[in-house]
């Protein structure tokens, strides 16, 4: 049985979108309309096959572990947050590139015992502790992260650390690595079975654009 639908693809708004076109332009997928002139969630492409909607990252992993979407862009922290049930992981797409990480007031005392630590990415701080067999408190937040060691809320956090500087303004450092961050992209498992053709044609072009620009940037 043909499935006729559109290929729906999931993006979220801001520096993932801004990196994620130029690459589906090369599958000759383009938005007719700018996404950051309109209100619509919706958005028909140069391609009759094939949609986009754009929602929150955080919301991308389960859209398309439960099929509403059958591929999308998360970053890797998203995805080590959410978890990976139900969905491929064929292609890291090499953007929006940033690390996960610990962080702590400068200079500050190693914890003896229970750490206190607020973060948005509540399962990874807790696997992540667990793993080196230290207690935690994990304090789920959902911005602003730098300010709970400043008012003694915690005594560490968990964030994404791009260039530092922010947490460098407020008397913080990173002091672990957690994990390198990259966007990638995931694909629903029933959808890569019932359109593979279709999928698989668009895993092999993004590839090909993600291997260029990869030769591009080398000095």
């Amino acid at each position: 049985m043909t499935d006729d639908r559109p290929l729906t693809i999931a993006l979220s708004k801001g520096r993932i979108l801004k990196d994620t076109l130029p690459l589906l332009e090369a599958a000759g997928i383009r938005l007719l309309e700018d996404p950051e002139k309109s209100r619509k969630l919706i958005f028909e492409t140069s391609r009759a096959d094939v949609r986009i909607i754009i929602i929150r990252a955080t919301d991308v992993p389960p859209y398309v572990q439960h099929g509403a979407a059958d591929i999308g862009v998360a970053g890797k922290d998203v995805l080590m947050e959410h978890g990976a049930e139900g969905m491929y992981e064929p292609l890291d797409l090499d953007i929006a590139k940033c690390k996960l990480m610990v962080a702590a007031p400068v200079d500050a005392a190693p914890i003896v015992g229970r750490v206190r630590v607020a973060t948005k990415f509540v399962n990874v701080a807790r696997r992540y502790f667990a793993e080196r067999g230290q207690q935690a408190e994990v304090i789920k937040l959902y911005g602003a992260m730098e300010l709970a060691p400043i008012v003694g809320l915690a005594d560490r956090i968990v964030d994404v650390v791009d260039t530092g500087n922010t947490l460098r303004a407020n008397g913080l450092e990173p002091t672990e690595l957690i994990a390198h961050v990259s966007s990638r992209l995931v694909v629903n498992r029933a959808s890569m079975k019932t359109r593979h053709a279709a999928i698989q044609a668009i895993i092999d072009v993004l590839a090909e654009a993600v291997a260029a620009r990869q030769a591009e940037a080398r000095p």
